[in-house]
């Protein structure tokens, strides 16, 4: 059995793509708040903005995150929890991918083991 552990992240975390857009949820579930904000879990949907990223000088920018947490660590409402040690990639709008995110979630008391 792998178990997997790191910080929650929560609408606290900052998200960045490898080229410095800024990543953010558009959904969270409200069911298992922290510091009073939504958890993000596995099927939130995240969008990237700003991001300035180019191929050979045309415009190639993240927009989207897409996650895979490990199985087997906690669930809310069915869906894994996300950590900041959560493998994901950033995608471009035709689906390509661009790299990890960079993940800033703040300790605040809570984590996952």
């Amino acid at each position: 059995m792998s178990t997997s552990s790191g910080t929650i992240v929560s609408a606290t975390a900052t998200l960045h793509c490898p080229h410095g857009g800024r990543a953010s949820a558009t959904s969270g579930h409200a069911a298992v708040l922290l510091d009073g904000l939504p958890v993000h879990t596995a099927t939130d949907t995240f969008v990237v903005t700003g991001c300035p990223h180019t191929v050979d000088g045309v415009p190639h920018p993240c927009t989207t995150v897409r996650w895979s947490p490990q199985p087997g660590g906690v669930r809310v409402d069915g869906a894994l929890v996300l950590l900041h040690t959560s493998a994901a990639q950033c995608f471009g709008a035709a689906l390509v991918p661009q790299g990890p995110p960079a993940v800033d979630a703040p300790r605040r008391g809570v984590t996952c083991r």
